[in-house]
């Protein structure tokens, strides 16, 4: 009995140790790769050039630029990662791509849809493939509004301290440690940059490019404008964060007018939809002479553009730029 007893505790301690080994090799690990993503931001533009922060570049694109710019696949899904605040890689995204396309359309053909067996696999393939990159986007417009809602909180806690007697640099160190997440996660990033010898133009660039919100360019240019011109930057973030908390109140009262529009819109588009899946499903052959003849298939096909550009229309005319 004592034998077992002794056994037992030199397993337990081996992997009371073990864990204890592997956490501490795990926190280095993502302590070291923080270091090297901040030093790789703060060298990864050697040259110093005049940035203006308030001009975006896609309006300097000409037509032809912009269709050649839209076809870098990769460095826009780089961005859509970045930006959702996922620890993906591009290679994840496409491994978890075709793994939901696969699985999709294996599953599809226990579906009893009125389909030849490969139209229903690449049908329904490629709407569950497309389903992580649904994800991504979710995330991303969820992180940018989060990060939209609590700029003016921030901005008010910069300007509170700075007029207590602190310098920029440490009153940007503080809002950075109180403020929420995934705002404070960006504001000790651009204190980290300056903190590691970055030039203040640089830092502000490579914030405003981490987090594409109009309102963040904003920020940036005031500071940096501050810095070459002087005056009162409490009173300038002041300023700007009410400018802020009123566009938003604007845009929540836009929003709730044009809620029964996006109300219409979504009708209009899921009840075409949902009942040609009620009929593929009750009745698998009473859709066989529309899919089977050439008036049908035209058919088909001009209801499926009528709704692309109806829905297209109403998205149109209820999508009001704040």
């Amino acid at each position: 009995m004592s034998t077992i007893v002794a056994f037992a505790f030199l397993v337990i301690l081996g992997l009371l140790l073990f864990s204890i080994s592997f956490g501490l090799r795990f926190y280095e690990k993502q302590r070291r790769k923080r270091l090297v993503s901040m030093l790789r931001t703060v060298t990864e533009n050697g040259e110093e050039h005049h940035i203006n922060l308030l001009i975006d570049s896609g309006d300097q694109k000409s037509g032809l630029d912009d269709v050649l710019g839209s076809l870098n696949v990769t460095e826009h899904v780089v961005r859509l990662l970045s930006e959702s605040g996922l620890d993906w890689t591009p290679t994840r995204l496409l491994i978890t791509m075709c793994v939901a396309f696969t699985i999709g359309a294996v599953g599809s053909s226990w579906l009893p849809v009125a389909l030849a067996p490969a139209l229903r696999a690449a049908l329904f393939g490629t709407l569950a493939g497309c389903l992580p990159l649904v994800y991504v986007s979710k995330k991303r417009a969820k992180r940018i509004g989060a990060l939209e809602t609590l700029l003016p909180d921030a901005l008010d806690f910069l300007a509170r301290s700075m007029r207590a007697g602190h310098a920029f640099t440490i009153s940007l160190e503080m809002v950075g440690e109180e403020i929420h997440e995934p705002l404070g996660q960006e504001l000790r990033a651009l204190f980290n940059e300056q903190n590691l010898g970055a030039s203040l133009e640089r830092s502000f660039a490579s914030f405003a490019k981490r987090v594409p919100i109009p309102d963040v360019r904003f920020f940036c240019s005031a500071v940096l404008l501050q810095r070459q011109t002087g005056g009162n930057l409490s009173e300038i973030l002041n300023r700007l964060s009410h400018i802020i908390r009123e566009r938003f109140r604007l845009k929540g009262q836009v929003k709730a007018v044009s809620a029964h529009g996006r109300l219409t819109a979504t009708i209009l588009t899921i009840l075409p939809l949902a009942t040609l899946g009620g009929l593929l499903i009750t009745s698998p052959g009473y859709l066989d002479p529309m899919m089977n003849t050439s008036i049908g298939r035209k058919i088909v096909a001009a209801g499926i553009l009528a709704q692309i550009m109806g829905n297209f229309c109403i998205r149109k005319i209820i999508k009001i730029k704040v």
